[in-house]
């Protein structure tokens, strides 16, 4: 579990990081990063499967109206 755990907090590092450097769409990132044998994407789709983005923005938007409840 150990190792799972680094693995996901370097790869969502590592993609953070690629963004921002290069003020760029994720999926312009994405097609740098691809592999021949495509491990890369299975892993993604299958995140994507799984509501991965949807989550993520639900989560944000959750947050950011609740600092907006706060502040009236």
């Amino acid at each position: 579990m150990k190792t799972v755990k680094k693995i996901a907090v370097q790869t969502t590092k590592g993609a953070a990081s690629l963004i921002l450097a290069h003020n760029s769409h994720p999926e312009i990132e994405i097609d740098k990063v691809t592999t021949l044998r495509e491990c890369t994407m299975e892993g993604l789709n299958e995140m994507e499967h799984q509501g991965f983005s949807s989550s993520l923005i639900e989560g944000i938007m959750t947050s950011f109206n609740k600092t907006n409840q706060m502040k009236s």
